[in-house]
């Protein structure tokens, strides 16, 4: 749950900033740099975890359905 939050919140900052230029990381923790750098660090290391783990946590995807089918 904590590494599927990371990337909500990634992906919002990615979203604001392209949209509007704004990044919330920085907003939210005051632009400390080496705080910005580990919630950044943190979002990566979540992706590549639910990369990892998605198969067994998803449902469609553990039934061995393929992309596009069932829906």
């Amino acid at each position: 749950m904590v590494a599927f939050s990371l990337l909500v919140v990634g992906g919002l900052n990615w979203l604001l900033f392209g949209l509007l230029d704004m990044n919330l990381v920085m907003m939210i923790l005051g632009g400390i740099p080496v705080l910005e750098k580990a919630v950044y660090v943190l979002v990566g290391l979540s992706a590549i975890y639910e990369v990892v783990t998605h198969k067994a946590s998803c449902r469609h995807c553990s039934s061995g359905g393929a992309v596009g089918q069932g829906m």
